[in-house]
């Protein structure tokens, strides 16, 4: 179960929290999950039900966040999961929201685009009453977009009246939406790394400076093209990216806009620069910093033990699995957990929301900059547990964000206050 394995990465972490134990009880289970079928009639005329959830885990420190994902793997379990560490992640970065996360049990890659508008706007008819600006709010995720944020405020707007701007986060810019939301997860990945490398690379038993690392990255997606982008652009060289169809090598470094361009102009299968190579030999280069940016359980004990990188930054949402994870410690190599390098997304959505209710205009100068800010200041608080406990950088973030929510509970009375 996905969720069991997310949430035994809090057991570590609970000493390090100094909370009462009744906040560690409410975080056992999610306060509340909806299930639903979808109707929707395709195409060619046939009906299809579809499995479609949404799931609030924990809503302490604010409303619910997380986004919404159209993939034949969606299930509760899968659900849950993503919002117990949407819970974590708000937590860690000290942004006010929840976690939450939601999706549709289906093969996206078979729809047209007027089955997903219809899926969209079938989504929000039933669950509009479980979503809104004060209480949880969607954005993209796994195969959907800007356009289907938009498709779903559009509907919730219908069904609601006004113009909730502020209920959907990720929508095109010209509906309310931010310029820099697509490519906050991959730039918010590379502050967190220039952190790292900056101000604690000796700590972690790296030699190189920013401008002399080596980076490869599985996955080429809205995330991992956005990172790998940032890190070309900053002076660090990419020497290997991979998708689903496989991988490209080049030890002095990949030409990332040609190698976007023929993957375009190939259906993703040529990349254009570089040598080919599978994802398992990515794995296994002999690169500074392996970043998995695609899926979940990319690192698992039949890897670890191969993996030659310093630094794992996980842009990816749950990619190494508890065995690895061991493993990579027991090996030495430092693992920079998901929810604080993958959380650049919910920081530029936080931003969104706020623009939305303040009836403001942020520019992409600003947001970029108050991205790489909040970036910087969660890794350091980060760092701090990391060092003053000697404990891993994954259970120093999870320490660090049930000692957020555990704050909150306490203000609200535990046993010791009532019985005292």
């Amino acid at each position: 179960m996905l969720l069991d394995r997310a949430k035994g990465q809090l057991h570590e972490a609970f000493p390090y929290a100094e909370i009462d134990e009744e906040s560690w009880i409410r975080l056992q289970h999610p306060k509340q999950t909806v299930q639903c079928s979808i109707p929707m009639r395709h195409d060619n005329g046939a009906l299809k039900t579809y499995k479609a959830f949404r799931c609030q885990y924990d809503t302490t420190l604010g409303p619910g966040k997380g986004g919404i994902r159209f993939h034949r793997n969606v299930d509760r379990d899968h659900v849950e999961a993503l919002a117990f560490w949407m819970t974590f992640k708000c937590a860690a970065l000290k942004i006010p929201f929840g976690g939450a996360k939601g999706g549709v049990e289906v093969d996206a890659s078979t729809l047209s685009h007027r089955e997903t508008e219809r899926l969209c706007r079938a989504y929000i008819d039933a669950f509009a009453n479980f979503i809104g600006p004060d209480t949880d709010i969607p954005a993209p995720d796994m195969y959907t977009d800007q356009r289907c944020m938009g498709w779903m405020y559009d509907e919730y707007r219908l069904i609601k009246g006004g113009h909730p701007k502020d209920v959907i986060t990720g929508k095109p810019a010209a509906l309310g939406g931010l310029e820099g939301r697509t490519s906050a997860t991959g730039h918010g990945g590379y502050y967190v790394l220039e952190t790292l490398i900056n101000n604690y690379r000796h700590t972690l038993n790296i030699d190189n400076k920013l401008d002399d690392l080596t980076i490869a990255i599985q996955g080429f997606g809205k995330v991992g093209y956005w990172l790998a982008k940032k890190c070309h652009e900053s002076g660090i060289k990419v020497v290997a990216l991979s998708n689903e169809f496989g991988a490209t090598y080049k030890d002095t470094g990949l030409d990332i806009d040609k190698c976007r361009k023929s993957l375009n102009e190939s259906e993703n299968k040529e990349w254009g620069d570089g040598e080919k190579i599978n994802n398992e030999e990515l794995i296994e280069l002999k690169a500074d910093v392996f970043a998995p940016s695609a899926v979940e359980d990319v690192l698992t004990v039949d890897n670890a033990e191969k993996v030659k990188a310093k630094l794992v930054l996980e842009l990816a949402n749950g990619p190494t699995t508890t065995g690895a994870d061991q493993i990579l410690r027991d090996r030495g190599i430092t693992v920079c957990p998901d929810i604080l390098a993958n959380a650049g997304g919910v920081v530029v959505s936080y931003f969104e929301w706020l623009q939305n209710r303040h009836a403001e205009n942020r520019t992409t100068e600003r947001v970029e900059k108050d991205l790489r800010h909040g970036m910087r200041y969660a890794t350091e608080r980060i760092m701090n547990r990391y060092k003053k406990h000697k404990i891993p950088m994954r259970v120093a973030a999870y320490a660090l964000a049930l000692k957020r929510i555990g704050e909150a509970n306490d203000c609200l009375g535990n046993q010791d206050y009532f019985v005292g």
